[in-house]
């Protein structure tokens, strides 16, 4: 299917954009609130219009006084949904804007129909939490890209799925970042629908052809432009838009994943290397007036550029006809999930499914080609000094790991008891500074 214009909602710093750009999409409009995405948009991307609120969007849309684009893309805010967050759901205001991510999408395809455009072409990127949402957050959402008069309801919904719908067909999938080539292991799904002449599975799902590979195993300790670096695994736990300032309250924080250890010093990780595990450009979100704590939120909140650049590259090479996929005959390989005239819900969490015609399908969070990463690629080496963690700070970690009675990586916590050795040499001698200068205070009051 050929894609030219794109809208996009929820923008953050664009991983759309820098994952598209080869693809020579043409972005019409941007929607972001946020103050640091806001300026940043501006500052990289000045032609693109910003609409700001998404809500404002589908009158925008019904007044003609935006493009209606081929392809709208977002990922509303996950918050509501990530183990994270307090996960309300749909009782949290910020995940109800996932349905209005549904009006807006219902509401260029109003709009494009009338103009005789084709369907839009639907993508949407959120945590996996969103499937174990109480409030049936996913059920809600699918039905109502799907065009069904309720919510779609099960106990338990699959990591990968299809759904032919009375409007659209949808499909889902989650898929790990760490094997498309970035050291994180980012587990995200990616949901894709259009209209009934679309087959979304023709483009998450692959052939499956050949036993998968494995990750490429890399020292953890090593050297870099004459630092010594040690790193706790070989890929980090999943950045999040709080690290570098709640970071150490983190669980990646008593496994190590998102602490380097460099000449013998224990420090976090610093923007540019949050850039680099996600796929962007280096410095990409060092704009002038910017703290690093707006750019670990700006990259945490984001998308892995790679992931997101692969399924681009099967929308651009989708072909209808991929898989001989026939809902008649899924149910015999899939297990069916709901099936009514009107409503089709197929589950291809299996492992591998094997179709009619001998093809076998695979639908897990791997995909066919894996790119394994070196850890010893994304790190910086000219770090400032404010990233390092002070001894102080290492024995807080140690003590609220004591305290909570957590695990921790048996090498992190070596490292932290030296660091913290040094705070506690540092205090002796503190103490006995003060206590000596108390001494002689008094001394010297008896004196007078």
């Amino acid at each position: 299917m050929k894609i030219k214009s794109v809208g996009s909602i929820c923008s953050g710093i664009e991983a759309a954009s820098v994952a598209w750009h080869d693809l020579n999409y043409d972005f019409k409009w941007f929607s972001e609130i946020a103050d640091f995405q806001s300026r940043f948009l501006a500052y990289k991307y000045p032609d693109i219009p910003n609409l700001g609120d998404m809500n404002l969007i589908p009158n925008l849309l019904s007044e003609e006084k935006i493009d209606t684009p081929d392809l709208i893309c977002g990922g509303t805010p996950c918050q509501a949904f990530s183990l994270a967050g307090w996960q309300k759901g749909l009782d949290d205001e910020r995940g109800n804007l996932t349905l209005k991510f549904v009006d807006i999408v219902n509401k260029n395809d109003e709009i494009r129909a009338k103009n005789k455009k084709t369907n839009t072409l639907i993508f949407w990127e959120n945590v996996e939490g969103v499937l174990k949402d109480k409030t049936n957050a996913f059920g809600c959402f699918l039905a109502g890209l799907a065009g069904c008069d309720e919510e779609l309801k099960l106990k338990k919904w699959p990591n990968a799925g299809l759904l032919r719908g009375p409007k659209r067909n949808v499909a889902w999938r989650i898929l790990d970042a760490k094997y498309f080539g970035v050291p994180q292991q980012r587990r995200r799904l990616y949901v894709l629908a259009s209209g009934k002449d679309f087959n979304p599975e023709c483009v998450l799902f692959e052939k499956h052809e050949k036993p998968f590979g494995n990750l490429k195993k890399y020292p953890l300790i090593f050297e870099k432009e004459n630092h010594s670096i040690e790193v706790f695994r070989e890929y980090t736990d999943c950045l999040y838009s709080a690290y570098g300032t709640k970071w150490n309250g983190n669980a990646a924080a008593y496994n190590g994943s998102l602490f380097v250890c460099q000449d013998n010093r224990l420090r976090r990780l610093t923007p540019l290397e949050c850039e680099r595990l996600m796929g962007f450009p280096d410095n990409y979100t060092d704009i002038p007036n910017t703290k690093p704590t707006n750019r670990y939120q700006g990259v945490g909140n984001s998308w892995a550029v790679p992931v997101v650049k692969w399924i681009g590259k099967q929308i651009e090479s989708y072909s209808k006809t991929k898989f001989n996929i026939d809902e008649n005959q899924l149910g015999l390989f899939a297990r069916t999930l709901i099936n009514t005239d009107k409503v089709k819900l197929f589950d291809l969490n299996m492992e591998f499914i094997q179709l009619d015609d001998g093809t076998i399908l695979n639908g897990t969070e791997i995909p066919e080609t894996i790119i394994s990463s070196n850890i010893a690629n994304i790190i910086q080496t000219d770090v400032p000094e404010n990233f390092y963690i002070s001894p102080a700070g290492c024995a807080g970690i140690l003590r609220r790991k004591n305290e909570r009675n957590l695990n921790i990586n048996k090498r992190l916590e070596q490292v932290l008891s030296h660091v913290s050795s040094q705070w506690t040499e540092e205090e002796i001698l503190k103490k006995s500074l003060i206590q000596k200068r108390g001494r002689f205070s008094q001394s010297v009051a008896v004196s007078l």
